[in-house]
């Protein structure tokens, strides 16, 4: 059995770029995310340094670095994505950010003798963290969303874990930047988070940066349910791979009568989809005014201004057919 069933290399994602990763407090650069980001993305420079423990210092090597390594995405989990986000001029996604650093230490137990969980270059496996250190955290940490303006909040992306136990910052967060959205996961992310939450808003930011117009593939939601309303067969399998080559939106009826049935929704395909749905959701009783490539519904829409696939058909009976076809095309 593969070991990590759920990683994938991307070799044409962040080609040639670089990547830098803040980790969180106590860990460092040679941590479990930095060894995903290296393995996802094989043709890209990840540079990932071990955090002074002094918060000051670190806000400052992290300046240092992206004055010198000039990084293309900038990524930071907990602490990390509290610096992230004061990284001002960079993309940048910050994960489960602890943008309360402070109350986050106090609260967790992250005070007296801390033992680093990954190993660093310097060797040192343990520091101490007094009440003035705190202090110093919290007046660093307070600076976040100084340099907020129009072309950061387009710029900056907030993922955070519906089971997070830790850090809870997202609405904080949200009232800044608009691009925040939650995954399924806990704070210390896995494989499988990584690859289904992550992955896909570096994918919006390279084809951003890069300028590249994937083809448009419009799915009905009607189709990724069952008779019984939970998530079709092989539906969120499907849509991981069709993610991977199409720009891929989620149509749904716009019922101006019942507008809380556009709240349920939503709330359905973040539970089913997650993030690939987030900034992807079209509600409209028109679906022949759309205009894409491919249209995927149990009943094809008249004069639909993108080759129609009727799910359920002899045809496309099941998902893994829908898959078949699209493997077929190669991205076209």
């Amino acid at each position: 059995m593969d070991p990590n069933p759920y990683v994938k290399q991307f070799p044409d994602l962040m080609n040639g770029k670089t990547m830098m990763y803040v980790h969180g407090f106590a860990s460092s650069g040679q941590s479990g995310t930095v060894t995903r980001l290296r393995t996802v993305f094989p043709n890209a420079r990840v540079v990932a340094p071990d955090l002074p423990v002094h918060p000051q210092e670190a806000i400052d090597l992290l300046h240092r670095l992206c004055e010198t390594e000039k990084p293309d995405l900038i990524l930071g989990t907990s602490m990390g994505g509290m610096y992230t986000e004061q990284l001002f001029g960079f993309d940048r996604i910050c994960m489960n950010p602890a943008m309360c650093i402070a109350d986050t230490m106090q609260a967790h137990g992250m005070t007296g003798t801390q033992t680093f969980q990954n190993p660093r270059l310097d060797g040192v496996q343990q520091f101490y963290v007094d009440k003035d250190l705190v202090k110093k955290y919290r007046t660093v940490s307070e600076r976040r969303f100084s340099g907020v303006n129009d072309d950061e909040r387009r710029r900056v992306f907030g993922l955070f874990g519906d089971e997070d136990d830790v850090v809870d910052t997202f609405d904080l967060f949200h009232e800044h930047y608009p691009l925040a959205m939650h995954f399924h996961g806990e704070h210390r992310m896995n494989d499988k988070s990584f690859m289904h939450s992550v992955v896909p808003v570096i994918r919006w930011i390279d084809d951003r940066q890069e300028g590249r117009e994937r083809p448009i593939i419009y799915i009905g939601v009607e189709t990724l349910k069952d008779s019984f309303g939970n998530a079709a067969s092989s539906c969120q399998k499907a849509i991981r791979q069709l993610i991977e080559g199409y720009q891929v939106f989620f149509v749904a009826p716009a019922a101006s009568s019942e507008p809380t049935n556009m709240v349920v929704i939503t709330a359905w395909l973040e539970k089913i989809v997650n993030v690939p749905a987030w900034g992807h959701t079209v509600f409209t009783n028109q679906r022949h005014l759309l205009y894409g490539d491919y249209l995927i519904e149990n009943t094809p829409t008249k004069n639909a201004m993108a080759t129609t696939i009727d799910m359920g058909s002899e045809q496309f009976k099941t998902w893994e057919t829908v898959m078949e076809y699209f493997t077929r095309l190669g991205g076209q």
